[in-house]
């Protein structure tokens, strides 16, 4: 379907066949996408705020540019989808499998992921800034050169495994803020190559 540069708030996608959709420029602020196949579908330079995505297949889809202010994705596979350019605002990720999904050039701001899978995942180069990593697979996760400020791990709930995982993280050549720094140390994370800021 063609539903580039439309306006469409508080719009309704349910059970939807929306295989390879163009939504490209359109503006979907306060839209609900449940229950359908997204794969392949172009978000670039999207509104996409206040949007909540729960339970859908956003396998390859395309996130450039797009606008991701208190966006929710929930339960959802990102499998091969490209976020390029985006800066993600308050978004939460919940139960959502990132393990394939690409970024590049993005800014992370209070930004949520909960019990969702990172394995593997690459955030080298990125910005996080007051992000919260709540019960959520880290293991082999690339923060190279990325900066890191007031990054939150939560260590009350995570056990022995999730030390372990901790120390598979490479940090190599990052930024980051002494609070995140201490924190990140005290769980044994390999820092030697970490820039204090």
């Amino acid at each position: 379907s063609d539903f580039a540069g439309v306006t469409a708030h508080k719009g309704e996608f349910k059970g939807s066949a929306l295989q390879g959709s163009d939504f490209s420029g359109a503006d979907l602020t306060g839209s609900s996408f449940k229950g359908s196949d997204v794969r392949g579908a172009n978000f670039d330079g999207a509104n996409l705020t206040d949007c909540s995505l729960s339970a859908l297949d956003l396998k390859n889809a395309s996130f450039n540019k797009t606008i991701l202010v208190r966006t929710n994705f929930s339960s959802s596979m990102l499998e091969g989808a490209k976020f390029i350019s985006a800066k993600l605002t308050d978004v939460k990720l919940n139960t959502t499998d990132l393990s394939r999904t690409i970024f590049e050039n993005c800014i992370f701001d209070g930004v949520e992921f909960n019990s969702s899978a990172l394995g593997g995942l690459s955030f080298e180069g990125q910005t996080f800034i007051g992000v919260k990593f709540d019960k959520s697979a880290l293991n082999e996760v690339s923060f190279k050169g990325a900066t890191l400020k007031n990054v939150y791990f939560p260590t009350s709930s995570w056990s022995k495994k999730y030390y372990r995982i901790i120390k598979t993280i490479s940090f190599d050549g990052a930024f980051m803020d002494k609070l995140t720094y201490a924190s990140l140390k005290g769980m044994g994370a390999e820092l030697s190559k970490v820039t204090v800021i």
